[in-house]
């Protein structure tokens, strides 16, 4: 290769990164070597923080520091203890907070069940979630993974594990996006819209 080691190395770094091809990592790469020094040093202090200084909730599993073993969506008193959003990533907690129509607390999977990449309910935070729901008086469980497959079968087998436990539990509702054109929707989302649809 053409280009010295350190340049190739930040190259390959960049391309690990999810939605980064090898022509956005090259043109990153070349960024930072031409920006002031500040600019990649403030980049590797904050990445060295983020990995340092975040740890998970000890109860949701969301995103908190080491100072704070529980978040503040779980410690803030404004939220409604009998609602708990189950979600299979962080950035999924983000999302529907920005929304500011939830007031009840969340429980991070991190992740979803997948037998063809061998990820068991083991290897989720299913556990948890099923002591959290009587321990806490939950009274229902908002299953809000992901309208895929892995998402669908995660839901369905949290929604049999919980069954037991005599709470309500309810699925995100899925259908046509606002603003969108019928004519343009897929058949899956047709059929979801159908399926899902309420009275007026």
């Amino acid at each position: 290769m053409l280009l010295p080691a350190p340049v190739q190395d930040v190259i390959h770094a960049f391309e690990r990164l999810p939605g980064i091809g090898p022509k956005s990592a090259a043109r990153l790469a070349f960024y930072l070597l031409q920006a002031p020094e500040e600019v990649s040093l403030q980049l590797a202090e904050a990445l060295q923080a983020l990995k340092q200084e975040i740890v998970f909730c000890r109860r949701c599993f969301n995103l908190t520091t080491p100072d704070q073993p529980e978040c503040r969506i779980c410690t803030s008193s404004d939220r409604d203890p009998r609602l708990l959003c189950v979600v299979e990533e962080p950035m999924d907690v983000l999302a529907l907070e920005r929304t500011g129509g939830y007031r009840g607390r969340y429980h991070v999977l991190h992740g979803v069940l997948s037998p063809i990449e061998g990820v068991g309910p083991e290897d989720l935070k299913i556990a948890a979630l099923l002591e959290r729901v009587p321990a806490e008086g939950v009274e229902e469980v908002i299953l809000a993974t992901n309208p895929s497959m892995e998402g669908d079968a995660t839901a369905l087998y949290l929604r049999q594990q919980l069954a037991p436990l005599g709470v309500r539990t309810t699925r995100l509702a899925r259908g046509l996006p606002m603003g969108s054109d019928l004519e343009y929707a897929d058949q899956n989302t047709l059929l979801r819209a159908l399926a899902g649809r309420q009275p007026m």
